[in-house]
């Protein structure tokens, strides 16, 4: 355990603090005054599968300011009272999609490669040809070639360089849902509900703050990494030998003593007030007998679902690791929705794991539910995340927290026009309380054509195979790898003179993955390895 600190002589101040200054006499007559400690920021990421019925899940309005109004006809209308706090990223591309005639991504598995390709914007090994095949190796096992955007900042930002994955349903995936990578082929494990709260636990001692050694010892992130910069600002003063010794002596100290402070909020009240005890913890652990483990209710308001949210919201309030996955299951029975089916089933519009076949009756409502419940599920997160202040707003104005799709509908199982949905700024870095055309800036981008079969009025036909309920293939195909730029650049990843993410680097990242155009993917990739479209996307900072 490392040696205790006095409070009085601790930091003064994380985050551009002078923290030396109060010792250095030779700069007493000197103007060094330490600024306000600036809030950590954090992404929390919520990440479902399947995507939704697009024409219900968009506002109509895909460029300007969003009101409550937008929201309200859609499936977005939880997210009303939060709408100024909302981003809606539109016209964008995630990477490798699967088609039938292998014309915009390799010819693996319709979920895999989407999966795998997805935060990692690489493509997946060993590669596949033929769209049809069912090869073990290539089908059901196949891996990216590179590690996810969770561990990429995880790697310059978390305490043991990895992010918090938490498996909403506890299931552990295979490649065919994985979506974390700490390297190449090499699949991270996330935790259930139960494991995520005994790695939670011991953050805080009962009734106080986490002590700035505890938090080091369990954390491991150096101090001194987090006020370098002041040091060295400090050691290019002119200051007496004394000083210079003293300065040392602090640096070593600093050296013992370990790590970041967590929030002042982050104690088991806090905990009990999200509903995070042991008993809930074990209610959530069990084998349900009807329900299922996400829409069981634990508690009032309270779902095995929101649960997870909750752990998830603990974390971030007290500084446990600025990178959170909320996974969503894929092939999830919704018993506790009341629907018959598994969830990718119904979002091929069928019984059946087929692309064709006649339409489940009233499958376009089955859909609707489970696009519902999830809104609801985000809805939840974001209102926790704003009801904790910190800083001068609240914890969510300090994090980016978004709702991830792995595709926009799930019939085509297309990649373009994404069903993307941010809250908070992060600090202030993102623009808040708009819809951004981030591919032409136009405000009337399609939403898409769910709804052209298994509707009323409609063919009762499916053919997942044509994508006719997907996206124009033209339209919104901006590249996913600039907004995971945004992101990262949004927590301070910083990369090396190439552009891509490098820890000890000191430029924005420009370059992520090894490919931005989905056509690149075909036959495992082209070579060399090419980022087109570098940079992040400037619509979307708070001052564009």
């Amino acid at each position: 355990m490392a040696k205790r600190v006095n409070r009085r002589i601790f930091l003064r101040g994380l985050g551009g603090a002078c923290v030396a200054a109060p010792f250095l006499g030779s700069l007493a007559d000197r103007t060094v005054m330490a600024q306000p400690v600036t809030p950590p920021k954090r992404l929390i990421v919520m990440y479902t599968h399947y995507g939704c019925i697009t024409t219900r899940w968009f506002p109509k309005k895909s460029h300007g300011p969003l009101t409550a109004a937008d929201l309200e006809p859609t499936t977005l209308k939880h997210l009303a009272p939060h709408v100024d706090k909302l981003l809606m990223p539109r016209g964008i591309r995630a990477m490798n999609e699967w088609t039938v005639r292998m014309e915009r991504g390799q010819g693996n598995d319709r979920h895999l490669q989407v999966n795998g390709s997805y935060f990692t914007c690489h493509p997946v090994t060993p590669n596949s040809n033929d769209p049809f095949s069912f090869d073990q190796r290539t089908k059901y096992n196949a891996r990216p070639t590179g590690p996810s955007l969770d561990h990429v900042i995880a790697r310059q930002l978390s305490p043991q360089g990895t992010p918090l994955l938490l498996n909403t349903a506890g299931q552990n995936d295979g490649a065919f849902s994985a979506i974390s990578y700490s390297a190449a082929e090499t699949s991270f494990k996330g935790l259930n509900v139960s494991q995520a709260f005994s790695s939670l636990t011991g953050v805080f001692e009962a009734g106080k703050p986490t002590s700035p050694d505890t938090y080091a010892a369990m954390r491991g992130k150096s101090i001194l990494d987090i006020v370098k910069d002041d040091l060295q600002r400090l050691e290019r003063l002119d200051m007496s030998r004394a000083d210079k010794q003293k300065l040392a002596a602090w640096k070593e100290l600093l050296h013992a003593t370990g790590s970041v402070v967590a929030s002042s909020q982050c104690d088991t009240s806090l905990a009990t007030a999200l509903g995070a005890t042991q008993e809930n913890v074990n209610l959530a652990s069990t084998t349900p007998s009807v329900d299922d483990v996400l829409t069981r209710r634990i508690s009032d308001g309270l779902d095995g679902a929101d649960l997870c949210s909750n752990l998830a919201v603990l974390a971030a309030a007290c500084n446990a690791n600025p990178v959170i996955f909320l996974k969503y299951p894929g092939t999830f029975f919704f018993r506790g929705l009341g629907l018959k089916y598994e969830s990718a089933s119904i979002s091929g519009r069928l019984d059946n794991a087929n692309i064709t076949g006649t339409c489940v009756p009233g499958v376009i409502d089955m859909l609707l539910t489970i696009d519902d419940y999830y809104a609801r599920k985000f809805a939840h997160l974001v209102g926790q995340l704003n009801g904790i202040d910190e800083g001068d707003g609240t914890l969510l104005d300090n994090c980016a927290a978004v709702w991830f799709q792995d595709v926009s509908d799930g019939c085509a199982r297309n990649l373009n026009n994404l069903p993307i949905l941010q809250a908070g700024g992060a600090g202030g870095y993102f623009k808040t309380g708009w819809a951004v055309n981030v591919e032409d800036g136009s405000p009337d981008l399609t939403t898409g054509n769910s709804e052209i079969t298994c509707a009323d009025g409609t063919s009762d036909q499916v053919d997942g195979g044509s994508q006719e309920t997907g996206t124009d293939p033209s339209l919104a195909n901006a590249p996913i790898n600039k907004y995971f730029c945004n992101l990262m650049n949004a927590l301070g990843v910083r990369a090396g003179t190439d552009g891509f993410p490098a820890r000890g680097g000191s430029e924005p990242v420009t370059h992520f993955g090894r490919y931005d155009r989905t056509e690149d993917f075909i036959g495992g990739g082209t070579n060399p390895p090419t980022i087109h479209d570098p940079g992040e996307f400037a619509a979307l900072r708070a001052n564009a």
